[in-house]
């Protein structure tokens, strides 16, 4: 996973602004924020898409677990913020590294893009 933006993120090899880290997730601010508060939660496995989570179900449970942290570490959990994960290319999805965006800080519209 040598190309990797998010394994490189992991590794070290490319700075970010680390918020959280457990054994199995990081999450850091979103270099290119779509809301007041953009955070990205990755899990450190590389697993590209949602589609390929086999064997790995328990990581979206894990991805959740630390949005509810962060949510209350960031100060969004009270007013609201929206949890979104892209599969693909059509979907959104730039980086091949399944992640989740935590959006908060403004109202969100519906539906979405």
């Amino acid at each position: 996973m040598s190309e990797c933006l998010f394994c490189k993120i992991r590794d070290g090899e490319i700075p970010c602004n680390l918020i959280y880290e457990d054994d199995d997730v990081l999450a850091f601010h979103d270099v290119n924020p779509q809301a007041p508060t953009h955070v990205l939660i990755i899990p450190r496995k590389h697993i590209a898409t949602v589609n390929d989570i086999d064997g790995d179900e328990m990581v979206m449970g894990k991805l959740f677990t630390a949005a509810n942290v962060i949510a209350k570490q960031e100060g969004v959990n009270d007013d609201g913020y929206r949890l979104v994960v892209n599969t693909n290319q059509q979907a959104g999805q730039t980086v091949f590294h399944i992640h989740m965006h935590l959006l908060a800080g403004r109202n969100m519209n519906w539906p979405p893009g």
